[in-house]
């Protein structure tokens, strides 16, 4: 009976405790579901990619082994044809990146510094109507435009500037071209926001002390821009590095990154180890490269990220 009263404080103390964790944690409940499905379809994949990875190579098995080996990492890193093509990802993504920018800030300035309410929201309907169509689809569009036979081609043809079809498709050419066209929404709307966050009154101010316009966007309206320019850029380079679609239909197999390798493993030979492997190899890429990327732009923004 004296024991039953020693412990009956603690256990009252206890289920207070409890209640008010619980009582004081009902916002992270919230993020609950979220967070679940991040650790089923994304956590667990990814992990289960990299146990397959490090497993013995046998031809058309998915299931581990529990014969952990190397050899799928040193033959990617031991043949330049796989380790080439990590490198001309990092290329073609980084190329996208910069090409999206240029041709997407002067368009979300333009969205962002428009007051009429009317032309603002055609304008953005203008933007985000390019994403309701499937990317295949797009893609399709664009083969019919820049194909040997396409518009372009044929118009100059027929105009009599040009004798042979222009290259347009079926190179690097043509996958920086899909992966722009397809990307550039993401980046006007990741740099509308924080461009039109910037309170006209900064540039006000720069212009009242002498400023010429151009000096006043260099000096004020970019630097502060830098959060969207970074976010818009990160998330084109992710997108672009880890395309598939896009340089199998617009490169014609041709420029060969990445995923198309893993895909060709996987899906033609069945190595999935090896497949693998290179996912691992190309998760880890893009990792390391978008840690750079942010480290460089946050020294260049002053540190705005």
């Amino acid at each position: 009976m004296t024991a039953a009263l020693d412990t009956q404080p603690y256990t009252d103390s206890f289920g207070r405790r409890l209640r008010v964790f619980l009582g004081g944690s009902r916002v992270y409940w919230l993020v609950l579901p979220a967070f679940a499905f991040f650790l089923i379809f994304f956590v667990v994949p990814v992990m289960s990619l990299f146990l397959i990875s490090i497993d013995r190579p046998v031809a058309g098995v998915v299931d581990p082994q529990w014969d952990f080996t190397a050899k799928n990492f040193v033959r990617f890193f031991t043949r330049a044809t796989y380790y080439e093509a990590a490198i001309r990802s990092i290329g073609l993504a980084s190329l996208v990146a910069l090409v999206t920018l240029a041709i997407g800030y002067p368009l979300a300035y333009m969205i962002a510094k428009t007051e009429n309410p009317g032309r603002n929201t055609f304008y953005m309907i203008l933007v985000l109507c390019a994403m309701q169509l499937d990317m295949v689809i797009r893609l399709y569009g664009l083969m019919v435009l820049m194909g040997d036979n396409g518009l372009i081609n044929r118009s100059l043809i027929d105009a009599g500037w040009i004798s042979d079809p222009l290259p347009l498709m079926y190179n690097f050419t043509g996958v920086v071209v899909g992966l722009v066209q397809f990307t550039l929404p993401f980046m006007v709307l990741s740099l509308i926001g924080i461009i039109r966050s910037i309170h006209p009154s900064l540039e006000e101010a720069a212009r009242s002390l002498g400023a010429t316009r151009n000096v006043a966007f260099w000096k004020i309206i970019f630097p502060l821009s830098m959060p969207g320019i970074l976010a818009g850029s990160l998330l084109v380079f992710a997108i672009s590095i880890s395309s598939y679609v896009v340089p199998a239909l617009m490169g014609g197999w041709k420029v060969v990154v990445m995923p198309i390798h893993i895909y060709q493993q996987i899906a033609e030979m069945g190595k999935w180890q090896f497949g693998a492997a290179i996912a691992v190899v190309l998760f880890a890429t893009s990792v390391i490269a978008v840690v750079i990327y942010q480290r460089y732009a946050a020294v260049t923004a002053g540190g705005r990220t």
